[in-house]
C-alpha cells in the first residue's frame, strides 16, 4: 500500500515516439521503454503513414500493456508526429524517443530525479548516449574529456547549444511540459520547406532561451547507427540547419558571428563524413570546401587531407570502377568480402557499466592541434554562457 502511494505521487511522464516504416526496430524500442524502472508513464506512438507493419507491431504491444497508445496520421513528418503525441499526452514531463533507439532501464528514473532536484527553472534534463548497431551492440569510441566537458554543460546553455548540439540526438532529453506551453511545439515548417533534420536542435535552442538545462552524467541511451545508401539527406539537413540558425541569428544579435561560423563549419564537416560514407565524393569535397571557407580549423585535421585524396582518386577512377561495381553499395560489399574496409570499432564484450567506468579514469587534456583549438573555443563559449545572462 505504501509503495503504491509513493508511485501515485511520482510525476507522470509521457513518452512520445514518432514512427515511420519502423518495423525493424520499433519492437525493441518499446521493450526498452516498458522495461524502465520508472513505471508511471504512458507511451504514445504516432504511426506517421507507414507502409510496413509498424502500426500492427505497436498495436500488439498496446493489447498487452495499457500504457502503450497507438496514434495514426497521414505522413506529415517527425515534427508533426511529435506535436500530435504531445497534444494527446497527459504527462507533466515529455520524453521524446526515436523509433529505432533504445533506453537503458534507469533512464527515466534518474532524469525525473534530476529535474525535480533542479526546480522550476530547469526545463530540460539530458543524459549521455552510446552508439549501437543494428544488433544493439555498442560501437564507437568514447573519450572522457568530451563527455566530462562538452557533454556535461549545465545551467544557461544557449551559446553552447548554438556552438554544438551537445545533447546529440532526439532520444536523450526529458522536457518539462510547460516548456512546450511557452515556446510552442516542434517546427513543422521545416518539413514544408523540404528542410528536415534539425527539428531537435531547433527545439533545444528555443528551450535554452527560456530555461536552464541539467545533465545526468551517465550512458542511458542507445543511439542506433543504421547503414545508409543515399546522401540526398545531406542537402536537406544543410538547408534545415541554415534555416534554423538564420532565425536564431536574427533574434540574438548579441552572439558574435564567429560562433555561428564555427558551428556551421563543424556541421559541414559532419556532412562531409556522411557524404563520404554514402560514396558521394563530389558532395564530400563540396562540404569540406564550405567548412574551410567559414573556419580554418578543419585544416588542422589529418583525416581531412586523407579524405580529399581519397575522393579525388575515387572520382578519377570512377569511369573504370563503374564498369565493375554499379554503385557504392556494391563497392563496399567487395571491400568487405576481402576485408579491405575498416569497420567502426566494435567490442561485443564491452558493457555500458564498463564504458561508464572508463569516464572517470585519469585522462590527458587533448594535445593535438585541432583538439587544442576546439578546447580553447569551448572554454570561450562556456565563459559566454556565464556572462551573457548576468
Amino acid at each position: 500500500m505504501f509503495v503504491n502511494k509513493m508511485k501515485a505521487n511520482l510525476p507522470f511522464v509521457s513518452v512520445i515516439i514518432p514512427a515511420y516504416n519502423a518495423e525493424a526496430f520499433i519492437g525493441r524500442t518499446l521493450e526498452s521503454v516498458l522495461a524502465q524502472t520508472y513505471e508511471n508513464i504512458e507511451v504514445l506512438v504516432v504511426d506517421d503513414g507507414s507502409r510496413d507493419r509498424t502500426a500492427e507491431i505497436v498495436a500488439s504491444f498496446a493489447e498487452k500493456d495499457s500504457r502503450v497508445i497507438l496514434l495514426e496520421q497521414q505522413n506529415a513528418g517527425v515534427a508533426a508526429a511529435r506535436n500530435l503525441a504531445i497534444e494527446k499526452s497527459r504527462g507533466e514531463y515529455i520524453a521524446p524517443l526515436d523509433a529505432d533507439d533504445i533506453w537503458y532501464p534507469s533512464k527515466l528514473d534518474k532524469q525525473v530525479q534530476c529535474i525535480l532536484e533542479g526546480g522550476s527553472s530547469v526545463g530540460l534534463v539530458y543524459a549521455w548516449s552510446l552508439f549501437i548497431d543494428e544488433d544493439d551492440v555498442i560501437i564507437g569510441q568514447y573519450t572522457p574529456y568530451n563527455y566530462l566537458n562538452i557533454h556535461s554543460v549545465q545551467g544557461d546553455v544557449y551559446p553552447a547549444m548554438l556552438f554544438t548540439n551537445f545533447i546529440g540526438n532526439a532520444s536523450a532529453p526529458l522536457i518539462r511540459r510547460s516548456c512546450f506551453d511557452k515556446i510552442g511545439g516542434y517546427n513543422c515548417e521545416l518539413k514544408r520547406q523540404n528542410a528536415q533534420g534539425c527539428e531537435d536542435w531547433d527545439i533545444y535552442l528555443r528551450i535554452a532561451e527560456c530555461y536552464q538545462f541539467r545533465v545526468v552524467p551517465e550512458f542511458l541511451i542507445g543511439y542506433r547507427q543504421v547503414s545508409i545508401s543515399m546522401s540526398n539527406s545531406c542537402k536537406t539537413m544543410a538547408k534545415s540547419y541554415n534555416l534554423v540558425m538564420a532565425d536564431f541569428q536574427k533574434r540574438h544579435r548579441e552572439i558574435p558571428t564567429y560562433i555561428y561560423n564555427w558551428s556551421a563549419s563543424a556541421f559541414y564537416v559532419y556532412l562531409s563524413w556522411k557524404s563520404r560514407a554514402c560514396g558521394d565524393y563530389w558532395a564530400t569535397l563540396g562540404w569540406i570546401y564550405n567548412a574551410v571557407k567559414l573556419d580554418y580549423s578543419p585544416l588542422l585535421l589529418r583525416p581531412i587531407y586523407q579524405c580529399i585524396i581519397e575522393c579525388i582518386f575515387k572520382i578519377a577512377a570512377k569511369p573504370i570502377t563503374s564498369l565493375i561495381w554499379s554503385d557504392h553499395h556494391s563497392w563496399l560489399q567487395f571491400l568487405e568480402k576481402f576485408k579491405l574496409v575498416r569497420k567502426v570499432a566494435v567490442n561485443r564484450n564491452i558493457t555500458v557499466t564498463e564504458i561508464q567506468g572508463q569516464m572517470y579514469k585519469p585522462y590527458q587534456y587533448p594535445t593535438k592541434p585541432y583538439a587544442r583549438v576546439m578546447g580553447q573555443r569551448w572554454l570561450q563559449v562556456l565563459q559566454m554562457c556565464r556572462t551573457i545572462y548576468e
